[in-house]
């Protein structure tokens, strides 16, 4: 390895620029090559970050690969091309952030995440929440044991996704891979799965497309594995974004109510909890895990789950019946 880790950034919308930017304040980190397709979008990018105006420029990822001497590599682009891109990474030898979600099959998943064992790499998952202090908060009070087993979770996310999504790739099921469930409703599930632990057992569902290519409302019923119960629901139509969640506990509760947190103790006693973990980035947590100092804090696992759960809920509104995580 050089000096620096030297990254590639595979998908420079509109998403590229926070990782461009927070990746600029590392000092053991560098930018040293651009791939997109787009013109426009390249142009957007250099002219908002001046500091990678002078970055070559790929339209084909291998051809970056192959011309540029490379560490890791970014991908930020439309879903259902994570999977060849991450193979062909990790093939290369290269570390891999990945913007959410991981994959959209379960069966890619695995894959993945065997190559990067195989290989000795690390992939890292962009899910911001596992970074954000509230969410650090109710994952450490449920393995500390101070709400007791969950026993039911109940998530909620509304957002004006149809209309906003309407024309664009994210309702082009070969580049999105999915709907809304796959898409920003990858966020409320992987949180609610990484904050408790909880293994999915089996899922039962209905989803409505609204006369698109593509899912807008879900409504799912959960059963875990160790017998807890939950629900979650994605409105895609919305006038609105709103989002909250309910952990209960034998021994207490945790509500999240469109970013404000609150704790219920076993006395019933309801707080904002004060001194929180502190919180990081994806781009920092990345470079210090590929240097050692860290563990990743979004690991491929996460996207795993996520994609297990989601890909039981389309087979099960699909279907008219539940179905076992365990079958996919």
């Amino acid at each position: 390895m050089a000096d620096k880790i030297r990254i590639g950034m595979i998908g420079c919308g509109g998403i590229s620029g926070g990782h461009f930017r927070r990746t600029l304040e590392i000092p053991e980190a560098e930018w040293v090559a651009l791939c997109d397709i787009s013109d426009a979008s390249i142009e957007r990018v250099k002219t908002a970050i001046p500091e990678i105006k002078d970055l070559p420029v790929y339209e084909d990822y291998r051809e970056m690969f192959d011309k540029v001497a490379l560490d890791a590599v970014q991908i930020a682009t439309p879903h259902t091309l994570h999977f060849p891109m991450g193979m062909d990474a990790l093939d290369k030898g290269l570390h891999v952030l990945m913007e959410k979600p991981l994959v959209c099959t379960v069966d890619h998943a695995k894959k993945l995440i065997a190559k990067a064992e195989e290989k000795k790499r690390i992939i890292a998952l962009s899910y911001q929440r596992h970074y954000q202090p509230a969410f650090r908060y109710m994952k450490q009070v449920i393995e500390e044991g101070r709400i007791g087993q969950v026993t039911f979770l109940s998530a909620l996310q509304c957002q004006q996704w149809k209309k906003g999504t309407a024309g664009k790739w994210r309702q082009d099921p070969c580049l999105s891979g999915g709907g809304q469930l796959n898409d920003s409703g990858s966020h409320l599930i992987d949180i609610i799965l990484w904050t408790t632990g909880l293994a999915v057992d089996e899922v039962s569902a209905y989803i409505d497309n609204l006369e698109t290519p593509v899912d807008i409302n879900s409504a799912l019923a959960l059963r875990f594995k160790n017998g807890a119960q939950g629900t979650v629901s994605v409105i895609g139509d919305a006038p609105c974004w709103y989002e909250d969640f309910t952990i209960w506990g034998e021994a207490g509760v945790l509500f999240y109510r469109n970013g404000r947190l609150s704790h219920c103790g076993p006395d019933g006693a309801i707080a904002e909890p004060e001194n929180l973990p502190a919180g990081g980035d994806p781009d920092k947590n990345f470079i210090d895990a590929i240097l050692g100092r860290d563990v990743v804090w979004a690991p491929p696992v996460c996207g795993l789950r996520v994609i297990e759960l989601t890909e039981a809920a389309w087979k099960s509104a699909e279907a008219g019946c539940a179905v076992k995580v365990a079958s996919l």
